[in-house]
């Protein structure tokens, strides 16, 4: 779910961008939070831990297997000007562990044309905010900024088309959480990151 903007200012300071989570950084918060048996954010129930240690293995999982579509790498070897990608997520998120490995996968293939720093949305609501879904709080949520700039060119997510329409068919049938859970990770593993490629194929079209 692609959507092209045109900000008239920041989107926040380059310090703001700079204190925010590397890759690499946001990894180890995930697993020396786990080490503790907590995850991200206020709630520290034992079901989200649960799915916060699922997760993490997700994560690791992808982190080894996304292999780019041929198309996608030509439009990043394409780019004429560096971007900086703001990612909303969160180590509970079950969304955010499918899809933050291949947002991740795409900019390291950029050739430095592409940086990304993530920021957690229960720590950053006034950037949350200016990002629903639907009137909610909906992650991930990819935020596209020009480098000299940090103005806003471009967001996607929460998820990729297919899984979104799957959620909301799932969320009006009142579907219990578990079965709701089970059915869109199923989802994730049987497209095998196609979907969201080439919406980020599109969206690096639209630049």
């Amino acid at each position: 779910m692609t959507e092209l903007l045109a900000s008239a200012a920041p989107v926040l300071s380059a310090e703001r961008l700079n204190q925010a989570y590397s890759y690499a950084g946001y990894r180890q918060l995930l697993d020396e939070l786990m080490a503790r048996n907590q995850t991200t954010g206020p709630n520290q129930s034992e079901q989200l831990v649960q799915y916060a240690r699922l997760n993490i293995k997700r994560m690791q999982r992808l982190d080894k297997t996304v292999t780019l579509l041929p198309e996608l790498q030509k439009a990043l070897n394409q780019l004429d000007q560096g971007y900086e990608w703001l990612v909303i997520t969160e180590g509970w998120c079950g969304d955010a562990a499918q899809l933050v490995p291949v947002l991740e996968a795409v900019a390291r293939a950029s050739q430095g044309k592409i940086s990304t720093r993530y920021v957690l949305r229960d720590e950053n609501p006034d950037l949350m905010d200016r990002y629903l879904t639907n009137g909610s709080r909906a992650i991930p949520k990819l935020v596209v900024l020009c480098t000299d700039t940090l103005k806003e060119k471009a967001t996607w997510g929460p998820r990729p088309a297919p899984a979104q329409e799957l959620f909301m068919r799932l969320k009006q049938a009142e579907v219990p959480y578990q079965e709701f859970v089970t059915e869109l990770h199923s989802w994730y593993a049987k497209d095998h990151t196609l979907s969201t490629q080439r919406e980020l194929l599109a969206l690096l079209h639209s630049l």
